[in-house]
């Protein structure tokens, strides 16, 4: 295992408890979403979502419907293992490759 180091900021309460509450109905906790950010930040290399103001600001009950439209969505797919969606991931970027 790699040497661990703790990593340590300050954040507005309400800020971390609604963030919080968002992790926990995705089934983990604020420190593994934080792992993803960080695994996701170097694969790719940058901010891993666009950096841009957007239109309009989502309510904690329009984020709260949102996640619970898209968990309605995928309750009817079958599950996957991860080569099955690591093959997806390569087909799409080969796709994508192609087109450029």
């Amino acid at each position: 295992m790699a040497e661990q180091v703790l990593n340590q900021f300050r954040s507005d309460k309400e800020l971390r408890e609604d963030c919080v509450a968002i992790y926990e109905s995705l089934g983990m906790d604020l420190n593994t979403a934080f792992r993803m950010f960080m695994e996701r930040t170097r694969m790719v290399r940058g901010l891993p979502f666009p950096a841009v103001l957007p239109d309009t600001r989502m309510t904690r009950i329009e984020a709260q419907k949102a996640i619970d439209d898209l968990r309605a969505e995928a309750a009817g797919l079958p599950e996957m293992s991860l080569d099955e969606i690591n093959a997806e991931i390569r087909a799409s970027r080969a796709e994508r490759k192609a087109r450029e």
